[in-house]
């Protein structure tokens, strides 16, 4: 039974300077931008097929754009080859939406 009182889990979250991202991953998109938020993740379209992770690694070429880091400065914690993943962001310099501020 679905329990209407619990605080839903949040797509995102801050751990000191660094967002932590739950994504759903859509790859073959017509073009790669970031969606809505469907429960517990933040959907994103990639314009990649799914081979060999491929559709992560534009994913983060992606995110790197939309926040203005390096993609050095983005962790996959999990997910490499799935469409559900969890990305760590450091410092990002920009906050596209629905990602809200910190604090």
């Amino acid at each position: 039974m679905l329990d209407l009182k619990r605080p839903r889990e949040p797509f995102c979250w801050w751990e000191g300077e660094t967002l932590v991202l739950n994504i759903l991953g859509r790859p073959n998109a017509k073009e790669t931008r970031i969606g809505q938020v469907i429960g517990a993740q933040l959907e994103i379209f990639v314009a990649e097929r799914p081979i060999r992770g491929r559709a992560t690694a534009h994913l983060v070429r992606f995110l790197a754009g939309e926040f203005g880091v390096d993609t050095q400065a983005i962790e996959v914690v999990f997910g490499v080859y799935k469409v559900d993943k969890r990305l760590r962001i450091s410092k990002p310099g920009r906050l596209p939406r629905p990602i809200p501020h910190p604090g």
